[in-house]
């Protein structure tokens, strides 16, 4: 491994970034490899030719810089996601432990509490909006999971259809999550075999 912090930093972006940017990376060496090749090339020779030199050159710094444009991109790229990850955890810990549905005063308590985040305001927004959706969906897959298990226990001889039929009649709020009904009555008729 080595033993270079910032390689072994950029040796972890590198992986973790998309295969796009991983591609993009490879040409900009093979360039420069081969540039440099032709400039030691045209400087061995017995006449070097000036020109060659100087164009072999430029070129052989515009790799470089390439090089060095793909690398920040990586690292931007790396960071971002980054954030987000921490971003999205640290807010999911703290609308759990407040239990706060409103978005304006988590985004607000949070920020009070984490002032770093202030210039994040519209990503802290997003991320509340996603994680209280998600938090929302969750409580409705245990409230359908319950609720057909009590059903299951009184129809035990009857066919999937017709519990997904029967719990849709008894709870109407739930038809737009039928599929989902359907496939946990299965799940709960199969763990019962």
């Amino acid at each position: 491994m080595p033993r270079s912090g910032r390689l072994r930093t950029f040796i972890r972006e590198y992986k973790e970034s998309p295969k796009t940017e991983k591609l993009s990376f490879i040409p900009p060496f093979l360039i420069l490899i081969v540039e440099a090749v032709l400039l030691l090339h045209a400087l061995t020779i017995d006449v070097p030719d000036i020109m060659v030199v100087e164009l072999t050159g430029i070129l052989l710094i515009i790799s470089f810089v390439e090089i060095l444009f793909v690398s920040r991109e990586i690292n931007e790229h790396y960071t971002k996601n980054n954030f987000d990850r921490v971003l999205t955890i640290k807010l999911d810990d703290f609308i759990t432990s407040k239990k706060e549905k409103n978005v304006k005063r988590i985004v607000e308590d949070f920020i009070n509490e984490n002032p770093q985040y202030k210039k994040n305001r519209s990503a802290i927004y997003h991320t509340t909006c996603q994680i209280l959706q998600t938090h929302e969906e969750h409580k409705v897959e245990q409230e359908i999971y319950f609720k057909l298990k009590q059903i299951i226990r009184r129809k035990r001889r009857a066919t999937v259809d017709e519990i997904v039929e029967w719990f849709t009649k008894k709870y109407p709020k739930y038809k737009k999550y039928r599929s989902e009904i359907y496939e946990k009555t299965c799940q709960i008729l199969g763990n019962k075999k």
